[in-house]
């Protein structure tokens, strides 16, 4: 594996399990703004692949989703098992990025009571995101 990209700020850094980590990569850049950081695969066992991209200074692992890991992808997973919920600069604008890049929107961007306004997706690996942009104070 190569060199140590810089560590992230956060954390708490999630790991997603994916089919396909190469499309997922090309996904989530026009989608939702992810920058691939990493992506690499291990020559000698081509299962073995290990991927990281960032939204800002924040960042995602994505490994690909093997029985021989006892991993799988949520698009495989009978029910919802999590969601990731990121913070974006502009909501409405990023909605319409995504929808766009082909993400599922399943609920359209809306004010809600804790204070965000926020919209939830599904990638096409079957993973639920929310994106939200805090409202100001009052608004």
């Amino acid at each position: 594996m190569a060199g140590n990209p810089p560590r992230p700020t956060q954390r708490i850094v999630p790991y997603l399990y994916v089919d396909d980590v190469a499309a997922y990569l090309a996904f989530l850049a026009p989608a939702f703004g992810f920058a691939t950081r990493v992506h690499e695969v291990d020559p000698n066992d081509p299962e073995h692949v290990h991927a990281q991209a960032a939204l800002g200074d924040a960042l995602v692992m994505v490994g690909h989703a093997s029985t021989k890991w006892g991993t799988a992808s949520a698009r495989r997973l009978p029910a919802r098992h999590s969601g990731i919920y990121v913070l974006v600069d502009d909501v409405d604008a990023h909605c319409g990025r995504a929808r766009a890049a082909g993400a599922m929107i399943e609920a359209e961007p809306a004010d809600m009571e804790w204070g965000d306004r926020m919209y939830t997706a599904r990638d096409p690996e079957g993973q639920q995101w929310y994106f939200a942009t805090p409202r100001p104070p009052g608004g």
